[in-house]
């Protein structure tokens, strides 16, 4: 099992802590992990674009000129694609465009997210994240004394915590490249888009519940 060290705010050792093989350890899948990214952006999509058809469009419904006689194309309606300001063919209309992941290929995507995050060195355990005001400078003094990358950059960091800290969650939610979620709301495109995972040991406890892949078989076995 891969140990980690536990921090505080104030950068320093607390103690260690063993992560979960099934959960932390595993291989890097990269087509399932790409398959989980575009679930969830084909989830976040409104669907709500659309073109008017020439039943939609403003104009008279009367023939313009008679059909025959005039040396003119035959034409029945000012609203015809053919003309301009015409109605549009075949263009898009509302849809929803979500479609359901299995749940087993979610979690999965998250552990082989989650194994690499602690293969490259950008996951930390802290012991919790406790503010004593809701103030955005103390919010950034702190993260700015981690010490998180070599470079002066603010890179962009996701914090796991529990949603009932609100010191943490309006102090933190001015601050740009900084999220905070909870062990229930990760998802696999927060986990790529931060460079940075900074995770409670209250949080770390119930990810490693939530995705352990033996948790999930004895839960399959006995409800057959």
């Amino acid at each position: 099992m891969p140990t980690v060290k536990v921090r505080n705010l104030k950068n320093k050792e607390v103690g260690e802590v063993e992560l979960s093989d099934a959960v932390f350890g595993v291989d890097f899948n990269e087509s399932l992990v790409h398959a989980a990214v575009r679930n969830y952006m084909a989830n976040r999509r409104q669907g709500t674009s659309a073109t008017k058809t020439r039943g939609n469009v403003s104009g008279s419904g009367r023939k313009l000129w008679k059909q025959k006689g005039t040396g003119r194309a035959r034409i029945a309606s000012l609203r015809s694609p053919l003309w301009r300001g015409g109605g549009t063919v075949h263009g898009p209309q509302p849809r929803d465009w979500s479609y359901q992941l299995p749940k087993k290929m979610r979690r999965g995507a998250l552990r082989s997210a989650l194994s690499e995050r602690l293969r490259e060195g950008n996951l930390f355990i802290f012991e919790d994240f406790t503010f004593e005001n809701a103030k955005t400078k103390e919010f950034v003094s702190t993260i700015g004394g981690l010490k998180l990358s070599d470079d002066k950059k603010t890179v962009k960091t996701l914090i796991v915590d529990s949603l009932d800290n609100e010191n943490l969650i309006r102090s933190s939610r001015n601050v740009q490249k900084t999220k905070v979620i909870n062990s229930y709301g990760l998802n696999i495109y927060d986990l790529l888009y931060h460079e940075k995972l900074l995770i409670s040991k209250t949080a770390l406890q119930e990810l490693s519940r939530m995705l352990d892949p033996n948790r999930e078989s004895a839960a399959t076995e006995e409800a057959a």
